[in-house]
């Protein structure tokens, strides 16, 4: 049901000629119908932002939306002044669908960097996506299928608060970074909230959700998640409840990236406790859930502990205080490694699930941190050697 679980939101997801593949849906529309138009947003920090970007960052700087309009097919990334105007066009286009100022109205893009959108099958297929609009659950699955590019599956999440609903959709499998990670994702709920406790609950959510994933340490020029606020419910949530349940529906998104991660076979969770901080915690689990040899490693269904500590052993002192002869290295509940030397051998490892539990111990602190991840297998080669939207 995604998006459209909430009340106040209509959705549509057609196929507008923008994807090479032919018939894919390939552009979302999302509506908020109110009565409340609040909104926030969270971007990609890669200096390249796409032009969607650019925009989509200007128009919700002043907390309201009325709707978002989603290609696949296309990044309109690196595309100048003129994929700038062709953002502007889709929105104007929308706007005067819904009788309102082209400012109220995002647009978020992904596919291939450096091409301009075929922009006039962009503004007919969002006169199209009016026509298709509704409130159903088939019509929030549509859109969740108009934003995939190599994903293999649609990703959504619906959550109840106390009266109130939460509903979402992203994408992403590939050009995952842990720096917000690649997605477009759209977060829907008809609680009534402020713009600004909207902003505050989505900075926390994403950031343990969504920055704390790593496909293939590689950041996108297009991330985008946006909440969407009707108030719809009538209800003004115990913020607490509401941030939890917010911060839970995009750990789920998160994870459901994970699992599709392009080609991968395996999802590793990567978690290193008895840090001084949890900032030293992470800045370890990172080292660790982005080093390839240890993703090829997994792959390969390998627990070669040495790629773990070799990894671990980057992270400058002044980031993370630890002694190398404390450490401990857990994987799959087996100490492979222990005090900086063999512990059990990797041989009672097993390897054949899909999950893989890799657990650092410092013996530091009392913080710890974690950063979730994927193998890297020849099928993602394949994928990314052959890439074209």
């Amino acid at each position: 049901m995604s998006v459209t679980y909430a009340q106040g939101f209509e959705a549509a997801g057609i196929p507008a000629g923008i994807s090479v593949h032919q018939g894919k849906k390939d552009l979302a529309l999302v509506v908020n119908r109110g009565p409340l138009h609040h909104a926030a947003g969270v971007f990609t920090s890669n200096r390249f932002c796409a032009a969607p970007v650019q925009w989509s960052r200007k128009v919700i700087s002043d907390g309201s939306l009325q709707a978002v309009v989603i290609n696949s097919g296309g990044a309109n990334a690196c595309t100048g002044e003129a994929g700038y105007r062709q953002s502007e066009q889709t929105a104007s286009a929308a706007a005067a669908q819904l009788g309102a100022e082209p400012a109220e109205v995002a647009v978020a893009s992904t596919g291939l960097i450096g091409e301009l959108l075929p922009i006039d099958h962009v503004l007919q297929g969002v006169d199209h996506a009016f026509a298709q609009l509704a409130d159903t659950p088939q019509a929030g699955e549509d859109a969740s299928y108009a934003i995939m590019t190599t994903d293999t599956k649609p990703k959504t999440v619906t959550l109840d608060g106390s009266g109130y609903h939460i509903g979402g959709m992203v994408k992403g499998s590939g050009m995952i970074a842990p720096q917000l990670a690649t997605m477009i994702c759209v977060i829907t709920t008809d609680a009534a909230l402020s713009s600004e406790q909207a902003d505050e609950a989505l900075r926390q959510a994403t950031g343990t959700s969504f920055d704390r994933i790593d496909v293939d340490g590689c950041m996108s020029t297009n991330d985008t998640v946006l909440l969407l606020v009707s108030g719809a419910s009538g209800v003004e949530p115990d913020m607490e409840e509401f941030s939890a349940l917010l911060s839970q529906a995009c750990a789920s998104l998160a994870r459901q990236i994970v699992g599709d991660g392009e080609g991968s076979s395996h999802d590793i969770n990567v978690t290193v406790k008895g840090a001084t901080s949890e900032q030293a915690a992470l800045s370890c689990a990172r080292a660790i859930a982005g080093a390839n040899l240890l993703k090829c490693a997994i792959a390969g269904n390998d627990p070669n502990w040495g790629r773990v500590v070799s990894s671990l052993g980057t992270v400058p002192q002044s980031v993370a205080p630890y002694d190398p002869n404390n450490v401990t290295v857990n994987i799959n509940g087996v100490m492979v490694c222990d005090g900086g030397k063999p512990g059990q051998s990797r041989s009672l490892v097993t390897m054949e699930e899909r999950e893989v539990d890799i657990t650092v111990d410092l013996h530091e602190g009392n913080a710890q941190g974690t950063i979730w991840t994927d193998d890297l297998t020849h099928d993602y080669v394949q994928i990314n050697s052959e890439y074209e939207s």
